[in-house]
């Protein structure tokens, strides 16, 4: 895993289904069997609410020199990589 300062407040903008654009910050870039998966965190303009918001997890690709995010549709891919991630999770806590 990459460390915070790496790749502090790094904004995505996406297209959502419809269309429309979702910013999201960039929190961490994991490598899993030769694929690369961002973990980000949908970041409104005007949020104070104070609410936790989820993690959404998407396959990175590179096209050219700009990167691609991509939902995971595969059920078994993206379970894979949560395991992986919680894998991860746990070898950090279990060093401290």
């Amino acid at each position: 895993m990459k460390n915070q300062e790496e790749i502090d407040e790094q904004l995505i903008e996406t297209l959502d289904e419809e269309g429309n654009i979702v910013n999201f910050e960039l929190i961490d870039i994991i490598d899993m069997d030769g694929k690369e998966y961002g973990l980000l965190l949908p970041k409104e303009e005007n949020d104070d609410s104070g609410e936790e918001k989820e993690v959404v997890l998407m396959r990175l690709t590179k096209e050219g020199e700009e990167y691609i995010f991509e939902m995971i549709d595969d059920d078994d891919e993206f379970n894979k990589v949560v395991d992986y991630i919680d894998s991860l999770e746990d070898d950090e806590d279990s060093e401290q």
